[in-house]
C-alpha cells in the first residue's frame, strides 16, 4: 500500500486514471439507467425500496449531479459524462469516519463486492486494516446460494461465484442470503457493512449501517444516501483498466481513518 497522498495528489491521480473526471461510462448509459430506475425497474434499485418517490428521471439526474458530479444539463444526452473527483475525495472522507468509528468500537464489519474485477482489493485491504485494529471481520456461513450461484468469501470479502468464475453482479440476493444465513445460525448481524452495488443496497434496506462505492450509472446508492438509508456513497468508476489504480485511493481512505501503517 503506498503512502497516503494529499487530497490534491489524489484528485490528480483520480483524474489521470479516469477513476473520476472524464470517466469511461457514456452519458447515454447514465441517462438510460436513471430512466429505468425512475420507471420502477428493480434491477436498478439494488435491493432498495423507493416506492413512488423517484418516478421523474430529472429528479434522479439532479441528485446525481449533486452527489456524483455528472452534468446537470438536461440537453446533454450523449457523449462524455463526468464524476467530480472532489466529491470522490469527500465521499472517501465520510466513509473513513465510519471506519474510524468501527476501529474504535472493535465493531463487527462485513465486506462484500459485486465488482470483484475492480474493487476486490480495495475491500480486502480495508478489511485487513480493520482486522489489525481489532475489529471482527464477519465470516459468512458456508454453503450459501443465490441467483443460481454460490456466495462465499475471498480474502475476507464476500463475492458471488457461478461456473467457477467470480461474477459482476448488481443483485441484492447474495447479501440477503448472507444476512438470512447469519440469522439462521443465531449469529449477530454486522455493525457495519462496506460494500457496493446490491450488496450495499440490501444491507442498508435491512436497517444496517452501510457504506459503499458507486459508479455514475448506478443511481440507487446515491438516492439512498440522499434519503438517509445508506450512510455513504462514494462516486467513482468501479472498473478502470488496472485495479492497481485504486491503491492510492485506498491508502487515502485508510490514512484518513487512522488505519494506515
Amino acid at each position: 500500500m503506498p503512502i497516503p497522498p494529499s487530497p490534491a495528489e489524489l484528485i490528480d491521480h483520480l483524474v489521470r486514471t479516469r477513476i473520476a473526471g472524464n470517466v469511461a461510462t457514456p452519458r447515454e448509459n447514465n441517462l438510460d439507467h436513471y430512466r429505468r430506475l425512475a420507471q420502477g425497474d428493480r434491477h436498478y434499485w439494488f435491493g432498495l425500496e423507493f416506492g413512488d418517490r423517484w418516478t421523474d428521471e430529472q429528479d434522479v439526474l439532479a441528485v446525481m449531479a449533486e452527489r456524483c458530479g455528472v452534468s446537470d444539463d438536461l440537453e446533454h444526452r450523449t457523449g462524455q459524462d463526468t464524476i467530480d473527483p472532489r466529491l470522490t475525495v469527500a465521499g472517501l472522507e465520510r466513509m473513513a469516519a465510519f471506519l474510524r468509528k468501527a476501529a474504535e468500537g472493535r465493531q463487527r464489519v462485513l465486506f462484500a463486492t459485486g465488482h470483484p474485477g475492480g474493487l476486490l482489493d480495495v475491500h480486502r485491504a480495508t478489511a485487513a486494516a480493520l482486522r489489525a485494529a481489532g475489529c471482527e471481520i464477519v465470516s459468512i456461513p458456508s454453503g450459501l446460494r443465490a441467483d443460481e450461484g454460490s456466495v462465499y468469501q475471498v480474502a475476507d470479502v464476500a463475492v458471488f461465484e457461478r461456473g467457477a468464475t467470480l461474477w459482476h453482479t448488481h443483485s441484492p440476493a447474495p447479501m440477503a442470503a448472507i444476512l438470512d444465513g447469519l440469522r439462521r445460525a443465531g449469529r449477530p448481524l454486522p455493525d457495519l457493512v462496506v460494500a457496493d452495488h446490491g450488496w450495499a443496497g440490501c444491507a442498508a434496506q435491512q436497517g444496517l449501517d452501510a457504506v459503499g462505492f458507486a459508479d455514475c450509472n448506478d443511481p440507487a446508492l446515491f438516492l439512498a444516501e440522499a434519503e438517509g438509508t445508506l450512510q455513504v456513497a462514494v462516486p467513482l468508476d468501479d472498473h478502470v483498466a488496472d485495479p492497481r489504480f485504486y491503491e492510492p485511493m485506498t491508502a487515502y481512505l485508510l490514512g484518513t481513518a487512522g488505519l494506515a501503517g
